[in-house]
């Protein structure tokens, strides 16, 4: 074999093809189509590409809207909400996040970096007053925490819009809200905060809703409540416990 770069090759080489842009471009396309069709057309042969999981649920109106208030802060940015399948993890945060827990969510709160804690399993944790104080004053309650201070939220009316618009718009986008739902939803929002309300149909069309003052304020519905609300459902609605395979008996 000759080392001589001008000596002819035989048959089709790897340097005709670099050599010619237009071949190059032709074979990458093709490439890149037949990548494109192994991975996206089985798409249209199944129903779905996220298994269902017994427990989860829309949003409640008030839990939305603290949604929205948590986005509008950022707090994605340094509180990611996925808790991946490795033991330090699991150890730390609880069990692994599952794809349809955040199903409904438009858009997801994966994030990409934790300057704080996880928050895929935060609710139930710690009490409504813990979260007043913590978000009025981190450092009141963790000392090393560089989180920001959103005391303002304590006294800010919250003003989310009509919560029926928001409900139609994420029920075109799949996300199962009744017709009842969304008539309810300025309603239903109002009530979950207001310790005096009759939260029964709310609570059998949000399973595992939590209806109560969070804020420590119930004269006032404020964007507090709306946060507190939220962060304080998040996790709690699979029972992982329940779903954990048991020991066959010896």
């Amino acid at each position: 074999m000759t080392d001589d770069p001008n000596a002819p090759r035989p048959g089709f080489s790897h340097r005709t093809i670099e050599r010619n842009v237009t071949l190059l471009g032709f074979l990458a396309l093709v490439a890149v189509a037949i990548g494109g069709i192994v991975e996206i057309a089985p798409l249209f042969w199944i129903d779905s590409t996220i298994e269902k999981v017994e427990g989860v649920r829309p949003y409640t109106p008030l839990e939305l809207a603290g949604r929205n208030i948590y986005i509008r802060e950022g707090c994605y940015n340094c509180h990611s909400q996925m808790i991946r399948p490795f033991r330090d993890e699991v150890e730390r945060y609880g069990h692994y996040s599952l794809a349809a827990e955040s199903m409904y969510d438009h858009p997801f709160q994966w994030g990409s970096e934790r300057t704080g804690p996880d928050l895929a399993r935060l609710g139930g944790r710690y009490s409504d007053s813990w979260h007043v104080q913590h978000l009025k004053n981190p450092r009141s309650v963790v000392p090393e925490s560089i989180m920001p201070t959103y005391a303002f939220m304590a006294t800010r009316p919250l003003t989310p819009g009509d919560m029926r618009d928001h409900l139609k718009a994420l029920a075109r986008v799949g996300v199962p809200y009744t017709a009842e739902d969304i008539a309810t939803a300025n309603d239903d929002l109002k009530a979950q905060a207001d310790p005096d309300a009759d939260t029964a149909s709310l609570k059998a069309r949000y399973p595992k809703s939590q209806a109560r003052d969070f804020d420590g304020d119930p004269k006032t519905l404020t964007e507090l409540d709306a946060l507190i609300a939220y962060l304080q459902m998040l996790g709690t609605l699979v029972d992982f416990n329940a779903a954990a395979p048991q020991e066959t008996p010896k």
